[in-house]
């Protein structure tokens, strides 16, 4: 989804009237095609996750939800308000009534903001596990936070919000949610210390930006963040880049609406990639394990292409020395790629690699596949064989993220399974 700066949703938020809040009915699944690990997903956070989580001197200066005059929730972050817009939680609503005007709680359908009825919202759509970023007001790489005036306070939040995360939210239900955790990007060494000790207790995967100069920390260009990136590749965590993270979309015009913004958006991806190859992150550090989160597939090939022409024009004194290795090989080691909907991308996954691609639901923002994901997959990878299917739908997921598959029983109620015990016996 298009993101937008805290202070443009603060001030969006108050001034777009709440309305209507009409909830659609419950939908019903048609058909389990094939269970997914679902890679990008969001949620909405409860209202008292820094209650008991922050040391007690820094309790009372945690953030808060405070409700304003007209009953509208409030992220307070100090002389900060943020607004819960519907933004963060679209699923399940009317288009025309999907704004960025700020919302109770309860004009959420459940499944945004509670766990056990998630869980359901993820049955409905076939998700066997899910990864969940941040809801919009701390930013998909913890940014609320790391731009604290108070940077005890801040850390001390950070580390109450990933305590939450992989206590209340995927410990209500470990085998159904893959913890991915927020970075601590104003100390580059903190940050490798929490990636050691979260890992130790079953974290496997962090939310980074995929441009943190445009955050206001240094670029990745340089050495500054080494301790943080050998942190990730000694522990085995996966980095999310999950595009736009950075509060920077295309826009073309002034006068460009809502509908260029989602047509460009591939376009971040490809500056987050070929940004984080030539910045020799991942030369440095080859066992990394870096994702372009919400980024799409269908551009990939045409980035190898000019990954190729670029190599092939390099000479002695460029950046890219002969020394590197080719950066389409890093491109095919080192990154992975993750599908809202990409029909001609599935088309081409020679040229991508099959154990290159995830998928995605993206619930619950505006852009979600829920409650159609099963449909709209079964539609663009029904060509291909059922073991590249299992890959693509949840093995590549599950090896990457060292989560469980979904159990076998699952697997072979679903249309796939159906499909895979005929050809066994065909066979």
């Amino acid at each position: 989804m298009a993101l937008l700066k805290p202070d443009e949703i603060q001030t969006i938020g108050r001034r777009l009237e709440r309305g209507e809040s009409t909830l659609l009915p419950d939908p019903v699944l048609e058909e389990l095609w094939c269970p997914l690990i679902s890679v990008d997903d969001h949620v909405l956070e409860a209202p008292d996750m820094f209650e008991g989580r922050v040391p007690h001197s820094l309790a009372d200066a945690a953030p808060k939800l405070i409700d304003d005059e007209n009953g509208l929730p409030h992220w307070v972050f100090e002389d900060q308000r943020l607004a819960i817009s519907l933004a963060n939680g679209s699923s399940g609503r009317p288009l025309h009534e999907q704004t960025m005007a700020a919302q109770k709680y309860s004009d959420f359908r459940r499944g945004v903001w509670d766990v056990h009825t998630r869980i359901l919202d993820m049955d409905v759509n076939g998700v066997w596990a899910s990864l969940c970023f941040p809801a919009i007001p701390f930013g998909f790489a913890g940014t609320a936070f790391n731009r604290m005036k108070d940077p005890e306070l801040g850390l001390a939040c950070l580390r109450a919000y990933n305590d939450w995360l992989i206590e209340e939210w995927c410990g209500a239900y470990p085998d159904r949610f893959i913890p991915c955790q927020l970075p601590w990007m104003a100390d580059p060494t903190i940050a490798a210390q929490e990636i050691v000790a979260n890992a130790e207790r079953g974290y496997r995967a962090v939310s980074f930006s995929e441009n943190p100069e445009k955050l206001g920390f240094p670029h990745l260009y340089g050495n500054h963040w080494d301790t943080f990136f050998q942190a990730c590749e000694e522990t085995d965590t996966v980095i999310n880049l999950h595009v736009g993270s950075s509060g920077s979309i295309h826009r073309p015009s002034s006068y460009s609406p809502g509908e260029v913004t989602v047509a460009l958006f591939p376009l971040n991806g490809m500056e987050a990639i070929a940004d984080w190859i030539y910045s020799k992150v991942a030369v440095r550090y080859p066992r990394l394990k870096i994702v372009l989160s919400e980024a799409g597939v269908s551009w990939v090939p045409m980035m190898i292409e000019r990954l190729g022409r670029a190599w092939r024009q390099r000479d002695a004194s460029t950046w890219w020395t002969d020394a590197d290795p080719n950066p389409v090989d890093v491109l095919h080691r080192n990154f992975w790629f993750t599908s809202i909907e990409d029909p001609s991308a599935f088309r081409v996954l020679d040229l991508i690699g099959p154990d290159k691609v995830m998928l995605e639901s993206d619930y619950p923002h505006g852009d979600s596949s829920w409650p159609e994901t099963q449909a709209m997959f079964k539609r663009d990878l029904g060509h291909l064989d059922v073991e590249t299917i299992e890959r693509i739908c949840f093995r590549t997921a599950g090896g990457l993220y060292r989560h469980p598959e979904p159990p076998a029983d699952l697997l072979a109620s679903s249309t796939i399974g159906h499909r895979k015990r005929q050809e066994a016996v065909n066979a």
